[in-house]
């Protein structure tokens, strides 16, 4: 495994590290290719491995292998970066699958950039729509991330954050900007006591107190009561967000209800069989 991390970057340029990448990645690949199929991750991007002859097209070429593409919704735009991966990646290409699409896009994707994107010549295997489950981080994530204190509800770091709330209006507009919000962690605080105690009769999934004040004994009470983890943490309310901001950007996929969801998800929106047709294979070969 290589980490694509600012030091084995600066080995590689410094020409301290010679591994021939690519002869690592054939005898690796050799070595499980005992199926009919084989399944292998690219790079997130067209440019990302290139310094270690990685890239996705490299990695395609070296290994004679087709490519199935995953794209993140923006909005019908998207079909640019679409056209010019079907320009790079060329015959090689088996199919894209629109990940993230909002539900209100949901039509216009199906019944505009869909039947666009075929006329192409760019099988769209799949149309996902966007959950806020599956972009959800656990509140134990949040703890390492900005390396905060547990002031109470430490059994409770698997909770999922769906959203973030910043606690800095009067307490009346914080009870209903947090009524129109699920699963958040709001951040405020430690000396915004008001707040504190709105957001824990809505749909809080913790409390992250910045300033390291400690809450009221009446707070961590009825913290308790709810199971709603206290967080503090020694940060500005900018920052807090930021590193809550970025830690959603890095979703992963340990927690068994996630795993369901993309299963479902797959289950109704992934055309397994057209891809199986496009890989020369039937349903019963692919689970041999």
């Amino acid at each position: 495994m290589l980490a694509l991390d600012e030091l084995n970057v600066q080995k590689r340029l410094r020409g301290e590290d010679k591994t021939d990448y690519q002869q690592s990645l054939i005898q690796q690949y050799l070595h499980k290719s005992q199926g009919d199929l084989v399944l292998l991750e690219g790079p997130g991007d067209f440019s990302e491995g290139n310094l270690f002859d990685l890239s996705l097209l490299q990695m395609a070429e070296v290994l004679d292998a087709g490519v199935l593409l995953v794209s993140r919704y923006k909005s019908l735009v998207s079909v640019e970066a679409l056209l010019a991966a079907k320009g790079r990646v060329g015959d090689r290409l088996i199919g894209v699958v629109i990940n993230d699409i909002p539900v209100t896009q949901l039509e216009a994707v199906d019944t505009l950039l869909r039947p666009f994107l075929e006329q192409q010549g760019i099988p769209v295997l799949a149309m996902l729509p966007n959950s806020a489950l599956l972009r959800s981080v656990s509140v134990g994530e949040l703890v390492k991330q900005l390396k905060a204190d547990v002031l109470c509800r430490n059994d409770r770091l698997d909770l999922l954050v769906e959203s973030l709330a910043i606690g800095a209006m009067n307490v009346n507009s914080a009870v209903k900007y947090f009524r129109k919000r699920r699963n958040m962690a709001v951040v405020t605080g430690g000396d915004r006591v008001e707040i504190q105690q709105a957001a824990l009769e809505t749909s809080t999934q913790c409390l992250i107190l910045t300033g390291q004040l400690p809450p009221p004994p009446f707070i961590l009470s009825r913290a308790e009561e709810l199971e709603i983890p206290i967080l503090s943490v020694d940060l500005d309310t900018l920052t807090t967000v930021e590193i809550v901001d970025r830690t959603f950007g890095q979703v992963r996929l340990h927690e068994p209800i996630k795993v369901q969801c993309i299963r479902q998800l797959m289950s109704e929106h992934f055309d397994i069989d057209r891809l199986l047709s496009k890989l020369g294979l039937t349903p019963a070969a692919a689970l041999s």
